[in-house]
């Protein structure tokens, strides 16, 4: 121990313990109050108070500093040098902390508290505070320590700026002038920083041409976030977390003394297994979950600065299936499970999918520091920085989907979060689609539509509930699935067990002048999982697999999707908008729910409308008709010439499957000529009951139809079809003339 500190109001002193922590004890009576124990693994070297005593920096021999929050008692930050921070220093004025470690680099660490979070400089308390006595001012006619001296070095020599007090002992210092006139020199001869407006990534390092010396500069400007594994919650003394909360289940752990205890529990009790407790001696900080197992991991720890990787599956036919995985120099960022493979990125920018039974099978290098993973059946989806933040505090992220069985990337591009947010849950819904969620409460899902584009689902603002904040534990295809926790709190606690608030899923539309919301959102809606529907049947069809079930999904989604459609062509017509009943109605679907939407706007008396419904009725038919009647050209022609012999062949065209059978949908003009055709079909069914005209006239037409089937191209249904016809006819002759020989 080589460093202590009062707080600044004087009630605390502030000395690191022996458990690699910080104790606080009471200046009255001496009396132990609390400890702030979290990631430092070895001893702490230098403590900070923040100038209004909420908060308090850390630096340890493990090269890292904390800063915590010592009202909650648990850090809130953290930051990873290449050597051991000797000392610290908060910004009397502004977010920020001076660092300089052992050899002499030094820079500032801009934003050290987050900004969500109260700032380090406000409500400061004063000398004339309670207990304000706690603090040493000298007299007139004291003589001055040489640390009086230290603390004026590079301070500008202004007079009207200085208290009496300072100006006394600057007096009475017989060498100040002197040591003021080396410290000047001695400073002049230090390189000086680069300008805070030029932006860097990560640690900046400067060489001094001179001296051949190093200065470190920390990134000035919005900060990158850092990695964070989804579901887990923040360490807190004393109180269990959760390492992984999901749409399966939950993995929890409390520390007790010097190692963890560690549940598993799951949401259905009925299906999911039974998994006893486990006692963890590495200090795991992450998880995931699936219906096969759970993976673990921690941070770099101990002597040698190790971090492991573990794997226990729920069930296994060979005994001690369960597997860990050490990383040297290298710490575990995020982890996650699919279906017989674990996954591992790593603070190398390493990507190592390891199998169930822990065979390393691949190593990818990823192109930038990873923010987390997620894992569903065979797909892995990993999110990485691709540069620093931008100007306006949006951080820049990509997403890259693999397909780990098949060893191939089926999805790649840019992430998208809210300016000023950062990226605070990352998964799969139950149905497989990618999702996000930052911490502006928006939530995106990724679709095919427009080649590939991330929808806005949901946005916390439009709750209009500020004092609400939402920890996302998953979604399916209509219900957001998560925490609701009271503001100021961004994650629940494990105990009592946290309930599930079930929100509806909605896009963030602006305020229709029809007043109709709710509809325009279900018709967003049904447009979209309609789209995923033929996507998922485009799929299946491809790869040879039946689509029945879908087929009567998309159908009933397609009837659904026309009736939500009618009630927004009435709310058009009600508020006068029949420009937009009219392209509304462009996009029904069934041939019925345009003649209902022709019912409606004529109930309404709208002669206008009712005749472009209409004309869209009839040009909709004509497409259907045209689309089924789009044969290749052999068929064309064999289909006309068959069509034109027929027509006045009524026996053979019922006979007949050859003949294209016809549309569904037909103009009324069409329908009435079909109507003639088949009255005159029925009179010459009268003149085909004579027996002698029969055979004249049959005889005639298979003669027809036998010699025009030589002249076209070859069509063997047709031709099948014929002959099967001129065969039934024959018989039928034979047949009628058989009575009439024996009657006569």
């Amino acid at each position: 121990m080589n460093i202590l500190a009062w707080s600044p109001d004087g009630e605390m002193l502030a000395v690191p313990g022996l458990k690699n922590d910080v104790v606080m004890y009471d200046r009255d009576t001496a009396e132990k109050l609390f400890t702030l124990r979290g990631d430092h693994f070895e001893p702490i070297c230098f403590l900070s108070w923040s100038p209004n005593g909420k908060y308090m920096a850390t630096s340890g021999l493990d090269r890292q500093v904390l800063i915590w929050d010592v009202d909650k008692k648990q850090d809130i930050d953290r930051q990873k040098f290449s050597e051991c921070v000797s000392c610290v220093a908060w910004k009397p004025l502004g977010n920020a902390l001076a660092v300089i470690d052992v050899m002499g680099k030094y820079g500032v660490w801009e934003s050290a508290v987050p900004s969500t979070m109260k700032s380090p400089t406000e409500d400061i308390p004063g000398l004339n505070s309670k207990n304000g006595n706690g603090f040493l001012l000298f007299d007139e006619d004291e003589a001055p320590s040489v640390s009086g001296n230290l603390s004026d070095l590079n301070e500008d020599n202004h007079d009207e700026l200085e208290t009496p007090s300072r100006k006394r002992l600057r007096k009475h210092s017989s060498y100040s002038d002197d040591w003021e006139e080396d410290c000047n020199d001695e400073l002049e001869s230090i390189p000086k920083v680069e300008s805070r407006k030029k932006a860097s990534y990560g640690h900046k390092e400067n060489v001094n041409s001179k001296t051949g010396s190093r200065n470190m500069m920390v990134t000035a400007g919005p900060k990158i976030q850092e990695a964070f594994q989804p579901g887990a919650t923040p360490a807190e003394p004393g109180k269990r977390r959760f390492l992984c909360y999901n749409m399966l289940g939950s993995i929890t752990t409390m520390e007790h003394d010097g190692y963890s205890h560690i549940e598993i529990d799951f949401h259905d009790t009925s299906s999911g297994p039974r998994v006893p407790a486990m006692t963890d001696y590495f200090g795991f900080t992450m998880a995931s979950l699936n219906e096969n197992g759970s993976v673990f991991a921690n941070p770099c720890k101990g002597e040698k600065n190790m971090s492991t990787l573990m794997y226990r599956p729920f069930s296994s036919w060979a005994n001690n299936s369960e597997w860990s995985m050490r990383f040297e120099g290298e710490e575990v960022r995020a982890i996650a499970l699919g279906n017989a493979w674990v996954a591992a990125v790593t603070s190398l920018n390493f990507l190592r999918i390891f199998t169930e039974g822990g065979l390393q099978r691949y190593i990818l290098s990823l192109d930038g520091p990873v923010v987390t993973a997620a894992g569903h059946n065979d797909e892995l989806a990993v999110v990485t920085h691709i540069s620093p933040p931008l100007p306006t505090d949006e951080q820049m992220l990509e997403f890259r989907v693999f397909n780990i069985p098949h060893g191939t990337q089926s999805l790649r591009g840019r992430l998208p979060v809210t300016p000023g947010s950062s990226l605070t849950w990352f998964g799969f819904s139950e149905e497989g689609q990618l999702s996000s969620f930052d911490s502006k409460g928006v939530l995106r899902v990724f679709t095919s539509q427009y080649g590939g584009s991330w929808l806005p689902l949901f946005s916390a603002s439009k709750l209009k509930n500020s004092e609400e904040n939402y920890w996302v534990a998953g979604l399916n295809a209509s219900k957001l699935f998560c925490v609701v926790c009271k503001s100021p709190e961004l994650f629940p606690q494990s105990t009592p067990k946290p309930v599930l608030t079930l929100l509806d899923l909605s896009f963030p539309l602006a305020s229709s002048d029809l007043g109709a919301d709710i509809l325009e959102n279900e018709f967003m809606m049904s447009n979209m999982h309609l789209s995923q529907i033929q996507r998922s049947i485009e799929e299946r069809a491809a790869s040879g697999l039946d689509t029945t079930s879908l087929d009567d999904e998309s159908f009933n989604l397609e009837a659904s999707l026309d009736r939500c459609i009618l009630r927004l062509i009435a709310s058009c017509c009600n508020g006068d908008k029949l420009v937009r009943a009219t392209e509304l109605g462009k996009l029904l679907t069934l041939e019925k729910s345009v003649r209902g939407a022709i019912k409606l706007v004529t109930a309404l008396k709208l002669p206008n409308l009712a005749e472009r419904f209409n004309n869209i009725l009839e040009e909709k038919m004509l497409t259907e008709t045209l689309g089924k009647t789009a044969l290749p050209n052999s068929s064309s022609v064999c289909n006309v010439s068959t069509k034109h012999d027929v027509s006045s062949a009524p026996d053979i065209s019922k006979t007949s499957q050859g003949v294209s059978a016809p549309p569904m949908h037909t103009f009324p003009s069409i329908r009435k000529q079909k109507a003639d055709e088949g009255n005159g079909k029925s009179e010459q069914n009268h003149i085909v009951a004579s027996e002698k005209t029969t055979s004249v006239v049959e005889t005639k037409k298979v003669t027809k139809v036998n010699q025009i089937n030589p002249t076209r191209p070859s069509n063997p249904f047709a031709k099948s079809s014929s002959n099967q016809e001129n065969s039934s006819l024959f018989d039928s002759l034979k047949k009628m003339k058989k009575p009439d020989i024996k009657g006569k």
